[in-house]
């Protein structure tokens, strides 16, 4: 059986020895009134991020835990970190500025191809359009009532044209911001590679 003092002396020593270690230390901070503390417990959980010192047994700092950022300070960190990890993505993208312009000339000849075919389909659009009034106009001449199923596919035809406007407007306004974007990655591209020499 083990020896009931040696367990006793070993508890005592267990419960005594962060105490011990803890009167080392002396925290130093500002309370909500604007005190200046100090204090063998620890900073409250209140007082925390404004900051404190952490001093040893002779009254000398050995840590000084800054306060925590404020919110502009937090935005402003994140901005950086995201300008960071884009220019780290341009650096891997891009060995200088051509490099932008091809892709840029990439990015237009693709959308320029797209806004092609839209035209085309636009122009077809409008030729079934044509032929399909024209039978209308037949069936006018003649004296008969336009079939319902003609006037539907006058109307689909007109609402397809204004489908394919939108589509050719939306591919002309994506142009106009690439090419914004890519005047954007080329300006920074350059910077970039003028501070690394």
């Amino acid at each position: 059986m083990r020896n009931p003092v040696l367990i006793r002396c070993s508890l005592l020593i267990g419960l005594l020895l962060p105490a011990f270690a803890g009167a080392t230390e002396l925290y130093r901070y500002v309370d909500g009134n604007g005190v200046t503390v100090l204090s063998r417990q620890g900073v409250p959980p209140e007082s925390i991020a404004r900051g404190y010192e952490v001093l040893n047994d002779q009254g000398r700092v050995i840590r000084v835990i800054p306060p925590a950022p404020s919110a502009e300070e937090v935005q402003r960190l994140l901005a950086d970190k995201a300008r960071a990890r884009s220019d780290a993505q341009l650096l891997r993208l891009y060995t200088g500025p051509e490099d932008v312009d091809r892709a840029l000339q990439r990015k237009m000849s693709e959308l320029d191809g797209l806004i092609g075919v839209a035209r085309g389909n636009m122009q077809s659009a409008r030729t079934q359009q044509s032929n399909l009034q024209s039978q209308a106009a037949d069936h006018e001449r003649a004296g008969r009532p336009v079939p319902e199923p003609l006037l539907a596919k006058i109307e689909s035809q007109k609402a397809e044209q204004v489908r394919l406007q939108a589509e050719i407007n939306r591919y002309l306004e994506v142009r106009k911001q690439a090419e914004a974007s890519y005047a954007a990655d080329r300006e920074r591209i350059a910077e970039l590679l003028d501070r690394q020499r």
